[in-house]
């Protein structure tokens, strides 16, 4: 009876030998399946292993020959190797992982490779020199947003913020937030809750990582218009560092070399037409202070030419700085 019930096991075995221990580069020989089954209480010979492998190939493993060699190796996965080096980075480039679970992720990543390959992977993470995350309350926090999307409810939180002594302490004397979530999105490596706000009647973000005490609660999600009305693809294009300001149209004139930089940050549906050596661009945007600091990081020879009340103000941001640094 035990030998049969580790036959039952076999096939599943050789399936994990190719899925762990095979690629092109180390092909598994009948001989070498064949030691590690005997290792593991079973019995097994070389026709018998040639008859799973055929089994295998027939369910959609693509199990090849080695050219030239006497073996075989799993030729396709569910997730090749550059594929799983993008996984990588970008788990140990994501700030809202904590340095511990950014292990973890890393670690089940190199288990959806061969042992080669995740020895590759091994070598090319680098977590501990990224700025990190301190809690780990964030997983729970996302799955209580996803809870509440998928039953169509309201969720209540407190929010955090940092003092001088670099401690997190809840904002507004912990007052409670009640709002309907409506999507999650990752900008500049932070993930936001983008949500309409009960009592503020509006649509608010909010900075994941300082959300804590998420709570699914019973009334239906408000502010289906305005949530409907949302626009996922633009919601960061029109904020910068996720900061809410005026929407507005403005005008924006800069060299033809800077199109490029203009598209990056807006996408192709700017508006954007040549003049002379320049080009003259309308693009929608909040009005923030951070708005004004990516113009004035391109340098003067981006130009906001309208509207005159954003002009203006763009040159009072400017004289406030220039008079700090002139006192």
């Amino acid at each position: 009876m035990a030998n049969q019930a580790n036959q039952k096991l076999k096939m599943l075995y050789i399936m994990d030998f190719f899925l762990r221990q095979s690629d092109e580069e180390h092909p598994l020989t009948a001989a070498w399946i064949i030691e590690q089954l005997e290792a593991r209480g079973i019995p097994a010979e070389r026709k018998s292993v040639y008859r799973d492998i055929q089994i295998l190939q027939d369910y959609g493993m693509e199990i090849e020959k080695a050219p030239g060699q006497n073996g075989f190796y799993l030729a396709s996965r569910s997730f090749e190797l550059p594929e799983l080096k993008l996984l990588v980075d970008a788990v140990a480039a994501s700030k809202f992982i904590t340095e511990k679970k950014s292990r973890e992720l890393v670690k089940k990543i190199e288990q959806l490779g061969s042992v080669y390959q995740g020895k590759h992977l091994h070598r090319q993470v680098v977590v501990s020199d990224r700025v990190k995350m301190a809690n780990e309350r964030i997983y729970y926090t996302i799955d209580e947003i996803y809870n509440c999307i998928d039953n169509n409810h309201q969720m209540t939180f407190c929010y955090l913020e940092w003092n001088e002594k670099k401690e997190q302490v809840l904002r507004h004397d912990g007052r409670t937030y009640r709002v309907s979530p409506e999507l999650l999105l990752w900008d500049n490596e932070y993930y936001y809750l983008v949500a309409y706000d009960e009592d503020a009647r509006a649509i608010r973000h909010y900075r994941v990582d300082k959300i804590a005490n998420a709570q699914e609660i019973s009334q239906v999600r408000g502010g289906q218009e305005v949530r409907a009305g949302l626009h996922k693809a633009d919601y960061t294009k029109k904020r910068f560092g996720m900061f809410a300001g005026q929407p507005t149209t403005v005008s924006l004139r800069a060299p033809k070399q800077m199109a490029g930089i203009l598209i990056d940050r807006f996408g192709q549906e700017i508006t954007m037409r040549p003049s002379g050596e320049e080009i003259l661009v309308r693009v929608d945007v909040e009005v923030s202070g951070q708005f004004f600091g990516w113009v004035a990081g391109l340098g003067p020879e981006l130009e906001i030419t309208g509207p005159e009340e954003v002009r203006s103000s763009y040159q009072s941001y400017l004289q406030q700085i220039l008079k700090k640094y002139s006192e």
